[in-house]
């Protein structure tokens, strides 16, 4: 058994089809066919059933896929835990993170590089589940997210900050000098969101819904840098954490009267792993730099 037919197996598993998972890994379809067929012979045990050009896993399959997913798995923690020993500062460095940390994290990125430049990093930014479920397939190193509750027992957590849920408007609007909102004001109100699906939007749609107040949303967005320009018109208002207005100046953080609402910011880590040095370097980085935007 090899490597290789393991990687042929889960990627044939999650596309149920041979010539699509053959082209994923740059290989032809007679080979993968083959390679699959001596995995089959040397487990005994048919792991697909074919069905015209799809295929569909068995309920053998569908066991040894839990299995070869661990080994593939396993194998690629113990390739990073001998890089980082070889070389703590060279490799790569993939960091997922929700789209209110584009701003948070821009200073991290210009300092970090110049301190490691042996180090490529690549930044993915996505909605929570989307992060969380990279994060469990070892895709991402960690990941940097709001969450309204503590995250759950799969990954472990670093709390970063708290941030509050503003009203967020251009210097330029008429409610720019008003010292605080009550929410109930906000019912009616035309606004930009963040849509529907992202950790930040659910919150506040549960917030919203449980006060009766119901924006009229005229745009949803899911690129927070795209909303927050529009803000810059003049026209717009939105609700989002204060902390995604860092290096705005054009943009003023109105807060919301009464119960404040709080937003928790952590590093998800996948439990169990083996962490870069790397890793920890930049989120020893990221803090240093998110102290700073605070004074």
């Amino acid at each position: 058994m090899e490597l290789r037919q393991l990687a042929y197996f889960v990627k044939a598993a999650e596309t149920a089809h041979f010539t699509e998972a053959a082209a994923a890994m740059y290989i032809t379809q007679s080979t993968l066919s083959q390679q699959i067929k001596a995995l089959e012979t040397e487990l005994g045990m048919p792991l697909f059933d074919r069905v015209g050009k799809h295929v569909q896993l068995t309920e053998a399959g569908s066991v040894f896929l839990l299995h070869a997913r661990q080994i593939l798995l396993d194998v690629e923690k113990g390739k990073q835990a001998i890089e980082g020993l070889q070389n703590l500062l060279t490799g790569e460095l993939r960091i997922g993170a929700t789209y209110a940390f584009t701003s948070l994290l821009l200073p991290a990125l210009t300092s970090f590089p110049e301190k490691y430049p042996g180090l490529r990093i690549f930044v993915h930014y996505g909605n929570t589940e989307e992060l969380e479920r990279k994060l469990r397939s070892s895709e991402l190193d960690f990941v940097l997210a709001f969450h309204q509750l503590t995250p759950g027992k799969e990954f472990e957590s670093q709390e970063l900050f708290i941030s509050k849920v503003v009203m967020a408007v251009s210097k330029k609007h008429p409610m720019a000098q008003l010292k605080e909102i009550n929410l109930k004001s906000l019912d009616g109100m035309e606004m930009i969101l963040a849509s529907k699906g992202f950790s930040s939007r659910d919150f506040l749609s549960e917030v919203l819904e449980k006060h009766k107040v119901y924006p009229a949303v005229r745009i949803e967005l899911n690129d927070v840098h795209a909303l927050l320009s529009m803000l810059e018109g003049g026209h717009w208002v939105t609700l989002l954490n204060e902390r995604a207005l860092n290096g705005w100046k054009n943009l003023v953080a109105v807060p919301i009267a009464g119960k404040a609402l709080l937003r928790k910011a952590y590093v998800l880590w996948q439990k169990g792993t083996y962490r870069k040095k790397a890793a920890d370097l930049f989120v020893k980085e990221l803090l240093k730099s998110i102290e700073k935007q605070k004074q």
